[in-house]
């Protein structure tokens, strides 16, 4: 039997995800999309909330249910989750460049080939 402590600390994670989802749903608004590059902004919004709803849930099962992230990912692992947790919340902040408006559709591909080779690697990291 579960003692308090563990199963608020899993209502807290769940609410943690919920409120991290919200903030990036309403900062994104994916339901408001450029009227030249409809598709690629689809595709780049869509793909980056994936990407946060599956490294919730991982960080959520590696820290209340493995035990912790130094259980679930090993020394050259923690790297490469680094870099996977940050490349796509910089592309996604990024693209509001000067630097991209003109290169924004191709950009917008790019990130979401990105993001979902990014849900690929957290997946593969987390399960083997």
């Amino acid at each position: 039997m579960a003692n308090f402590n563990q199963v608020l600390n899993h209502i807290l994670g769940i609410i943690f995800i919920i409120i991290i989802l919200s903030v990036a749903y309403a900062y994104l608004k994916p339901h408001q999309l450029h009227k030249r590059r409809l598709v690629s902004t689809l595709f780049l919004k869509i793909s980056y909330l994936f990407y946060l709803l599956v490294l919730c849930i991982i960080v959520y099962m590696s820290a209340l249910v493995q035990g912790g992230l130094e259980k679930v990912f090993y020394k050259a692992e923690i790297f490469l989750f680094l870099i996977v947790l940050f490349v796509p919340t910089v592309g996604i902040f990024a693209r509001k460049l000067g630097y991209f408006s003109k290169k924004r559709e191709n950009y917008n591909y790019f990130f979401t080939a990105v993001n979902l080779l990014s849900v690929i690697a957290i997946i593969l990291m987390y399960f083997f």
